[in-house]
């Protein structure tokens, strides 16, 4: 292991967000500061491909990286573009039904969980507009209809 590259994973794992690679650069350019951004690109994908951390592909526009190789969900938020880990559950059952039923050897799912984060949902509240993506705000229960469903986290 190079020493930008272990610079570049112990960035990554002192960060407490899913990182782009342009910011994992602006941390470690701090330390090495004649590092270059495609430096920082090439290391972050060595690293992706030997396992060390994970490469995320989501919605968005940025490719994001996660020190946390474990298999785990994402929430993305559809304003700024932030992830975090979704408290969930991994549905491993998922792959082996659709392996038995579909005649695919399915090697993997991705699972991205979309909404405002929320910072994103304090200033748009405080704007009383939510963008163009008009997201209501939950009713209080009491405006509730009697046989509307409530919406509860579940893990699975």
């Amino acid at each position: 292991m190079t020493r930008q590259r272990r610079v570049i994973l112990e960035t990554l794992r002192s960060m407490p967000t899913h990182p782009s690679a342009e910011e994992v650069y602006e941390v470690v350019r701090r330390e090495l500061p004649r590092i270059s951004l495609g430096t920082v690109y090439r290391n972050l994908e060595t690293l992706s491909e030997l396992g060390k951390i994970q490469k995320l592909e989501l919605g968005g526009t940025l490719k994001r990286f996660d020190w946390n190789t474990c298999k785990h969900y994402h929430i993305r938020c559809i304003n700024c573009d932030r992830v975090d880990d979704a408290p969930v559950n991994v549905m491993a059952d998922v792959e082996i039904s659709l392996d038995d039923t579909t005649g695919y050897r399915i090697t993997g799912h991705r699972l991205e969980f979309l909404g405002l984060c929320p910072d994103c949902l304090e200033k748009a509240i405080g704007r009383r507009t939510l963008s163009s993506h008009h997201v209501a705000e939950p009713p209080d229960s009491a405006e509730r209809p009697d046989d509307a469903p409530v919406s509860k986290a579940s893990n699975f």
